[in-house]
């Protein structure tokens, strides 16, 4: 029996509620940790071993390179943070510096891994991740909108006082500021939200979801200047990404995916609904979208490859 391997790099805050949602989710029976910070990383890897009588057996290990061997999984956080008041867009620069110098040490010991990416921006930093690797470009995820998807799906839920496991909504493109709702397929219990809201008759839909889709977006912004930064939400976001695969789920989620010519936008990553498996991403589902989500979507690609060209990729 195979014993899944799933090594993260960076052991920030998002790299350890990840370990630890991996930990509760008895996802993989070992973990590495690697980060340039060791003694840091050498506590946090303590920290979450006084939780073994508790869960599954799992073996965390504190590593470097060398110990990267034999991942099925690398979920790289590594990067300069978001700083309150900052775009994910400003980090691309230094973060894309930064990956040009981890991609290669990583390929080295574990080519043939599953790449989740997670360094904001996202979009960018994968595609930087698949430039720099030269993997097929389905073994180099992002962990996109699955989160941003989520949040929305929670506020139209507490809105429409319904489960948010009956609620069907993709936020889409960038996971940042130019990503936008898609109105037109959204569901709730198989209904389209155009034919559910005249019968429900709660609000106004032309002002009211408008103003749910911006909490969305700024929910990030709102957390980091409150507690500095984001990382309970993102380590589950992760989990269930890396369960998608390690399963063989053939799970629907809105990762970050090299785009050929959806919508006419190619060669640059952004978040549609893909089917993930253990191979990582086994296709792309194209939307039946309106005229107006099809121009936030390429609006939203056309910001996110100026930041690709202005960082030297």
């Amino acid at each position: 029996m195979l014993i899944p391997k799933v090594s993260i790099i960076g052991s920030g805050n998002v790299g350890m509620r990840y370990a630890y949602s991996l930990m509760m989710a008895n996802l993989a029976r070992s973990i590495v940790i690697f980060d340039i910070d060791k003694k840091r990383t050498e506590g946090e890897a303590m920290d979450l071993a006084s939780c073994m009588p508790f869960v599954s057996p799992v073996d965390i290990a504190v590593g470097d390179y060398p110990d990267l061997k034999g991942s099925d999984i690398i979920v790289i956080t590594a990067g300069a943070k978001q700083k309150p008041g900052e775009n994910r867009l400003g980090l691309a620069k230094q973060n894309v510096g930064i990956y040009k110098e981890i991609i290669p040490k990583i390929m080295k010991y574990a080519e043939g891994a599953i790449f989740i990416i997670v360094t904001n921006p996202v979009d960018v930093l994968s595609y930087a991740a698949y430039k720099i690797s030269q993997k097929p470009w389905q073994e180099i995820i992002g962990s996109g909108t699955v989160l941003d998807s989520a949040r929305f799906r929670l506020l139209l839920s507490k809105h429409c006082n319904v489960d948010a496991r009956n609620v069907h909504a993709y936020i889409l493109g960038e996971h940042g500021d130019s990503e936008f709702p898609v109105w037109s397929r959204a569901m709730i219990g198989g209904v389209l939200f155009k034919d559910y809201c005249p019968m429900c008759n709660k609000c106004n839909a032309k002002t009211t979801l408008p103003g749910i889709f911006n909490e969305v977006k700024n929910f990030a912004y709102e957390i980091i200047e409150r507690k500095g930064e984001t990382s309970y939400g993102v380590g589950l976001a992760l989990t269930r990404i890396t369960s998608a695969i390690l399963k063989d789920e053939n799970s629907i989620l809105p990762v970050s995916s090299l785009v050929d010519n959806y919508y006419d936008v190619s060669g640059v990553y952004m978040s549609v609904p893909a089917v993930v498996d253990k191979k990582g991403v086994r296709e792309l589902l194209k939307l039946k979208l309106e005229p107006e989500e099809i121009s936030n979507f390429q609006e939203s690609a056309k910001l996110i490859k100026e930041v690709i060209k202005s960082s030297g990729l």
